[in-house]
């Protein structure tokens, strides 16, 4: 994309430095056509932190997970990621879109699952876990085998490296996509909520994969309708509704004492 070509968005201000968020968004807009998806989203996840996103069909969470990663271009607003815009640079004064080339770098630094598996269903499962590092990040083929050995045994699958998606169950394909998020060592894991499309009795195996991202400090942003889960093993849980946050705060006083009649309803509904 030549220069002249670039859109112009807006001005900004870096979110300053020394600050302890890896990812800054500020008054994020997003819009399809004539549909507002979202309408000003004001939220920062912190470097080790678990943020759980709830809310019904149609809020606007998924929506925003893929903005984080530039996957959905802002319509307005502004997103940083680890100190940087993401998915445009500033230039007098103004906001220009990055090169593609550009945005998959920033991207390479961010893993994300979502609800389908989407995994490669010619290669194996290790194929599948070391496919990018090989061919994104030229890592050696050795040296990123033993790798998604190591992250396939994390995720409690060592023995099914070579076995091909269609023969593994939904929870297992969903562990080899997490493991293959992985491979590419990044900073921030999202996960659209990724137990939704499995069956009840597979949920809680890629629930205790995530449980241990968490102890071992990985920064996620977890859309899911799993409230246990976000009791659990949050940092903190955002409520979002009709493209907005409603509520936000420590899961624990959310879900028992939520403070908005709209987050109450809606828990209500799902709190048995």
């Amino acid at each position: 994309m030549s220069e002249n070509n670039e859109a112009a968005v807006e001005t900004a201000k870096s979110p300053g430095p020394g600050t302890d968020a890896l990812v800054v968004a500020e008054n994020v807009h997003k819009s399809f056509g004539r549909l507002q998806v979202l309408k000003g989203i004001d939220l920062e996840v912190r470097r080790g932190e678990v943020m759980c996103v709830v809310g019904p069909s149609g809020s606007g969470k998924s929506t925003f997970l893929r903005c984080i990663n530039h996957l959905e271009k802002l319509t307005a607003g502004r997103l940083w990621f680890n100190g940087e815009l993401m998915g445009f640079r500033q230039k007098r004064g103004r906001l220009y879109e990055l090169r593609d080339q550009e945005i998959a770098a920033q991207r390479s630094d961010i893993g994300m699952v979502f609800q389908r598996f989407n995994l490669f269903p010619h290669l194996t499962a290790l194929g599948n876990v070391i496919e990018a590092p090989i061919q994104v990040n030229k890592v050696p083929r050795a040296q990123a085998t033993a790798r998604g050995s190591e992250l396939l045994e994390r995720v409690g699958l060592p023995d099914k490296a070579d076995v091909h998606p269609e023969q593994l169950s939904g929870g297992q394909q969903q562990r080899v996509a997490i493991a293959r998020a992985l491979a590419m060592e990044p900073s921030l894991m999202l996960f659209d909520e990724p137990t939704s499309a499995l069956d009840p009795e597979l949920v809680g195996e890629v629930l205790d994969v995530m449980r241990d991202l968490a102890r071992g400090g990985m920064t996620m942003v977890v859309v899911t309708h799993e409230m246990g889960f976000a009791r659990e093993v949050g940092d903190s849980l955002v409520f979002m509704d009709d493209g907005t946050v409603v509520e936000s705060g420590p899961p624990a006083d959310v879900l028992s004492d939520p403070q908005h009649e709209r987050t109450q309803a809606f828990l209500s509904k799902v709190l048995f």
